[in-house]
């Protein structure tokens, strides 16, 4: 686990940087796309989410969830991302949800620079963008 200083701006311009900011999703579906059928079903893409795990915990103290109410996020969650309705996610579909995402996230960090722990995984997207922004600085 690392530490990082990132803010919106810091967010923003990861996701502002087009090509970068495609390369790393589409890495991301590519390695979600289990069966490589070219689409998420909604395990593949419950399996992703799992790993956040977005209620099961509580400033690091687990949290019971019954199962119905995971199911219920997970499936809202999904229903997001599969913006044609087609019972799929698609490459774009999911490229255009992590990118609302992600600029909420931007919104919601603001303007004043934040010190965030993060695991130490080149997947991350948050970690990308801190990294991406130091490179611009040392460089």
């Amino acid at each position: 686990m690392g530490v990082v200083i990132i803010d919106g701006s810091t967010v923003r311009s990861f996701v502002e940087d087009e090509a970068q900011f495609k390369k790393s999703v589409d890495e991301a579906f590519v390695s979600l796309d289990l069966n490589n059928d070219g689409v998420l079903s909604r395990s593949e893409l419950r399996r992703a989410f799992e790993s956040l795990r977005l209620i099961e915990a509580h400033f690091g103290v687990d949290v019971a969830t019954p199962p119905e109410e995971l199911t219920k996020l997970y499936d809202s969650i999904f229903d997001k991302f599969d913006s044609d309705q087609s019972g799929t996610v698609d490459m774009e579909e999911f490229r255009n949800e992590l990118k609302e995402i992600m600029l909420a996230i931007a919104d919601g960090l603001g303007s004043s620079p934040i010190q965030m722990a993060l695991e130490d995984d080149d997947k991350n997207f948050l970690k990308q963008a801190a990294d991406r922004e130091a490179s611009k600085i040392s460089g």
